[in-house]
């Protein structure tokens, strides 16, 4: 390991050189309270910044209390990835002058969500930060005075700011593990309860706007109904009571713009902790629960639709349905049993995202085509055997076919974003419906061959390229950010580089990989220059949604 000093002359011997000559830079230096790691250096100013790291001795100063179970570490490094963005905020935009990136610093984005990332690392050691830095230049040429100044003016301080234990930072400490232990404790009490969600009272569910998570001001709170209240003794809050969604059919309906798909959303998103003051902080849903809906145009590869789509007018072999161009019906078919393959035991479902003809057919259409006209089997004649015979249970937002209430077990009305049980009165308007039964099979049959991935890199969140082969992102909803994205980029180059072997299936895959990142960690399957971005965690479901929507697959 090198030294400071040394640092500070390889900076003076480069100055004013090209660009390329920052590579010398890389390599571990002695900072006395921290190590500064130089990992990555960008070929270019106007290329993606330099990686870097701080590790900061830890031995003495965060107690091991803090971060001595899973949830409780997650929230930690949370919060001290947050404490270092609002440290970079505060100061003023660039932390040098120059071309393209020079002195930007930056870090992994946060949302209201929290997610282990690769942007912060805490143990009983070290807590070791990495954050991206545009080292300067002016024009190609190196601006070592400039570099000067992040590296032993502004990168000290935030160690100092951010990782050094003062008593403002252990309240905090304090009050962010209390909510992790709060939420883990619902977590696990839904299984206890039989309940696939927990929506406390006083939740905050409206959003600020269609492109903001943060709260809506003024914005009407939550309450249960009281036949289906349940009441939590949590381990710092005390008692808390909010609404139980119990396991079996649950129907969402109302009127437009009543709250209903602003429940489903929360529903969603409830399969990860938020951060204090988002307001949905005590709403927890079962962490398997996919959102599905319909996806025209996806590619599906070698997938078992047959329970909903048979006899198609070309004699398409729908046990090993595959298309480049997916239409509305057979790509739900394909998200809902690649939702069961992944291990999911609870459907999210919105009628108004939906194929309508893969949702449900009424009677008059049946008596004008004939079941063995009509090659699609809706879901509400299914819905009840996913449930009775393999345990699957769904949330369905309906707001036009009174259909779906002959399937309920429990039927919620939202009114103007107050929740009430109309259960009772939904089964005395319910009508007998057609059911049949549902068989447990192996839903994705195709096998994937080894590919060597060169290059794994992102456009905006929603898109992964591989070698410049897109995959397309956009409809998979729980996605919360673009470290997630990332993280799928180096987990589908992981999983094609090294697991894939011809003979292991798509399921097989995606358990493996979700297996390893819940063992290791996300850093496992991140490569060392983390050249499409930092990465967070995410679940088997969205690992084998983006294997599944691959094209070269």
């Amino acid at each position: 390991m090198k030294t400071q000093a040394e640092l500070q002359k390889l900076l003076r011997d480069i100055d004013h050189k090209g660009y390329k000559a920052y590579k010398v830079l890389e390599g571990e230096y002695d900072f006395g309270a921290y190590r500064l790691c130089i990992d990555h250096v960008q070929g270019d100013p106007f290329a993606s910044p330099s990686r870097v790291r701080l590790v900061y001795r830890n031995q003495g100063n965060i107690p091991a209390s803090y971060f001595e179970t899973k949830h409780r570490r997650t929230a930690v490094e949370d919060y001290l990835l947050r404490s270092l963005h609002r440290n970079l905020r505060a100061g003023e935009g660039r932390a040098a002058k120059g071309s393209g990136k020079s002195g930007l610093v930056t870090a992994c984005r946060t949302g209201q969500e929290i997610l282990e990332t690769t942007a912060m690392r805490i143990s009983k050691d070290a807590i070791e930060a990495r954050i991206e830095v545009g080292f300067p230049a002016f024009g190609r040429t190196i601006a070592a005075g400039e570099l000067s100044q992040i590296l032993f003016r502004l990168l000290p301080d935030l160690a100092e700011k951010c990782f050094h234990l003062q008593p403002r930072m252990k309240q905090d400490l304090d009050k962010v593990t209390a909510l992790a232990d709060d939420q883990q404790f619902i977590r696990e009490a839904l299984t206890e309860h039989d309940l696939v969600a927990f929506v406390a009272d006083g939740s905050i569910l409206p959003r600020e706007s269609g492109v903001s998570q943060r709260p809506m001001k003024d914005a009407v709170v939550f309450e249960s109904p009281d036949s289906l209240a349940v009441t939590l003794t949590l381990p710092h809050r005390g008692a808390v009571r909010g609404m139980g969604i119990h396991r079996g059919i649950t129907v969402i309906a109302g009127g437009g713009f009543h709250g209903k798909s602003t429940l489903l959303k929360a529903l969603e998103r409830g399969v990860y902790n938020h951060i204090a003051g988002d307001g949905r902080e005590l709403v927890i849903t079962d962490a398997s629960a996919f959102k599905l809906r319909a996806e025209e145009h996806r590619c599906i590869h070698e997938t078992d639709i047959s329970m909903f789509i048979n006899n198609l007018p070309m004699r398409s072999d729908t046990t090993r349905f595959a298309t480049e161009n997916a239409s509305g019906s057979t790509s739900q078919a394909a998200n809902t049993v690649e939702a069961l393959a992944s291990g999911s035991t609870v459907l999210l479902i919105d009628e108004d995202t939906s194929a309508t003809n893969f949702m449900v057919r009424d009677g008059r259409m049946a008596q004008l085509v004939s079941d063995e006209k009509e090659p699609i089997t809706p879901f509400i004649r299914k819905i009840r055997s996913l449930y009775q015979d393999l345990g699957i249970s769904t949330v369905l937002v309906a707001g036009s076919s009174g259909d779906y209430l002959s399937v309920a077990d429990t039927v919620l009305q939202m009114d103007c974003y107050e929740t009430k049980d109309v259960t009772a009165r939904a089964k005395e308007l319910a009508v007998p419906l057609i059911e049949e039964t549902v068989q447990k099979t192996d839903w994705l049959k195709k096998t994937v061959s080894t590919k060597r991935i060169e290059k794994a890199r992102l456009h905006g969140w929603d898109t992964i390229s591989l070698d410049k082969n897109e995959i397309d992102l956009r409809y998979l909803e729980q996605i919360v950010g673009e470290s997630q994205t990332a993280a799928l980029a180096y987990i589908m180059q992981y999983i094609l580089d090294r697991l894939a072997n011809g003979k292991k299936t798509v399921p097989v895959l995606a358990k493996e990989a979700a297996d390893k990142l819940e063992a290791e960690g996300i850093l496992s399957m991140t490569p060392r220059n983390y050249g499409a971005g930092p990465a967070a965690y995410v679940r088997r479901q969205e690992i084998l949604a983006c294997l599944a929507r691959y094209r070269l697959l």
